[in-house]
């Protein structure tokens, strides 16, 4: 029988509710009884004692914000008599570390993967069609289908392709991030081959674009320019066919899993997404990282509130500076923008029971486990240190979904209380908070967290959940982001556009 509630930690002063509970409704807490005095939906906050006003709230064993007025026993804790204690920039203290609180040690675990010729690893065999201008994502979508439709029988894993809608028209900042995150992908092992695919008259021109990318190899990368080609469908196919040649060259081979990057993403959460899936998904970023391997957090606006859960692990001082700009920077984004720095969450977020960004960023901050924080990346760069990174990137899904695959993430965890569809350019495996979302959205959710809740340990669904990713980095299992053809990209936009 599934349990009516839980506590997160002993000293919070809320419980959460593990499904809707009606008004009157008989709650047995730390050896007496009280009843609620309002219907309080799944995954929202119930308060355990008298709250007064300017009382912080407690979960996680950290304050979420505090009461704006009188919170009796038993009622429902949330935006209605909730307040972030949230405000402005911070400065913050460094805190040497004295041991890590996970053990690296050799690791027996393979998975088949593609070894390039430069050594790098990829975990699917595919063809890209990289664009560097919106206005040619048709062109590239026709080149895909039709190269596709004449390959189906060779031993690859298909041409693909990412639309966007930038590339032209952009200044500054804005046409370096673009450049930087296309050559990432570029240069992404899970593409045997490139196409870059321009139009021609673009501001990211290929001449320019090349220079993100200096040492790119002839023989995985060619290049076409639809302007200068009398038929660039032609044209284009014949050079796709000449990289699904050299793609089918490879074969899979075991790895040692010390080679896997797997980036860490939330959307849509809701009340138990610090409860269930964020937390395995930390368990299991331990456990990859135990093993020799790399796991990437970015999403910068939704560590506001939890950031120094994250600083207190940083692996030296320079690591530490680092990520006091990387919170400091993305806050003075807003500031600059006049937009009230914590916003967050959304919509969807507070009616799945999340009240405050403190409520969601600690929730958040669960993906990246225990384990010492090595580096920190600007936004297009790509990870060098083994061990937990963090990137700069939003908390948009998209936009941060493809600032992981750029940083060089295989493997795109996405743990969701709400459910989404979308998946990224690499395999992107959606996790469900519960237990209703995976029975109801069988083409959407990959794997299930929602059976903490229901008497399973953290520790064999870790497990499980281990062993699955590795049939999904073997490609013995796919996402179906990949069954049902989901991949999309989206690009940091922050300036003036022409």
């Amino acid at each position: 029988m599934q349990k009516e509630f839980t506590q997160v930690h002993e000293q919070d002063s809320v419980l959460i509710t593990l499904k809707d509970l009606a008004k009157g409704t008989a709650i047995a807490y730390k050896d007496r009884e009280f009843e609620l005095l309002e219907d309080i939906p799944s995954g929202h906050k119930i308060a355990v004692h008298d709250l007064s006003p300017g009382e912080d709230i407690i979960k996680y064993g950290f304050p979420i914000g505090h009461a704006t007025k009188e919170i009796k026993r038993g009622s429902w804790v949330h935006t209605d008599n909730v307040k972030t204690n949230l405000s402005g920039a911070l400065e913050y203290d460094y805190q040497e570390i004295n041991e890590t609180n996970v053990d690296i040690h050799a690791s027996e675990h393979t998975f088949q993967g593609y070894v390039r010729k430069n050594g790098e690893v990829g975990i699917r065999n595919e063809v890209w069609i990289i664009n560097t201008v919106g206005c040619i994502n048709k062109v590239a979508e026709s080149l895909a289908r039709l190269a596709n439709n004449t390959n189906g029988d060779r031993e690859f894993d298909g041409v693909h392709h990412f639309p966007h809608p930038f590339g032209c028209s952009q200044l500054g900042d804005d046409l370096e991030n673009t450049q930087k995150l296309l050559a990432r992908l570029v240069e992404h092992p899970n593409a045997a081959g490139v196409l870059v695919l321009g139009l021609g008259c673009e501001n990211n021109f290929i001449e320019s674009f090349k220079q993100a990318m200096p040492n790119f190899d002839p023989e995985r990368i060619r290049f076409l320019a639809a302007q200068e080609s009398e038929d660039e469908l032609e044209e284009g196919l014949a050079l796709l066919d000449e990289l699904v040649d050299y793609a089918t060259s490879f074969e899979q081979q075991p790895v040692p899993i010390s080679k896997l990057k797997v980036g860490l993403k939330c959307g849509g959460s809701d009340g138990l997404s610090g409860i269930t899936a964020n937390p395995m998904v930390g368990a299991f970023s331990d456990l990859l990282i135990s093993n020799g391997g790399t796991t990437i957090l970015t999403e910068v606006p939704e560590m506001f509130g939890a950031e120094t859960i994250l600083m207190d692990r940083a692996k030296d001082r320079v690591v530490f500076d680092q990520m006091v700009d990387l919170i400091n920077d993305f806050k003075e984004y807003f500031i600059r923008h006049e937009q009230p720095v914590y916003e967050n969450p959304s919509p969807g977020n507070k009616q799945g029971g999340i009240t405050t960004l403190e409520e969601k960023s600690l929730g958040c901050v669960q993906k990246g486990g225990f384990a010492t924080i090595v580096d920190v990346l600007d936004y297009g760069e790509k990870v060098s240190e083994t061990g937990l990174n963090l990137v700069q990137g939003p908390g948009n899904d998209l936009v941060s979904v493809t600032a992981l695959a750029a940083a060089g993430a295989h493997i795109v965890l996405f743990t969701t209380g709400r459910g989404t569809p979308f998946g990224g350019p690499v395999p992107t495996v959606k996790i469900s908070t519960n237990s209703t979302l995976y029975n109801k959205k069988k083409n959407w959710i990959d794997y299930n967290a929602g059976v903490l809740v229901e008497g399973k340990s953290m520790e064999d669904t870790r497990d499980e959940f281990f062993h699955y990713l590795l049939d999904v980095a073997s490609g013995e299992k796919r996402t179906n982001n990949e069954k049902n053809g989901f991949r999309e990209i989206a690009i940091f936009k922050d300036g003036v556009m022409l």
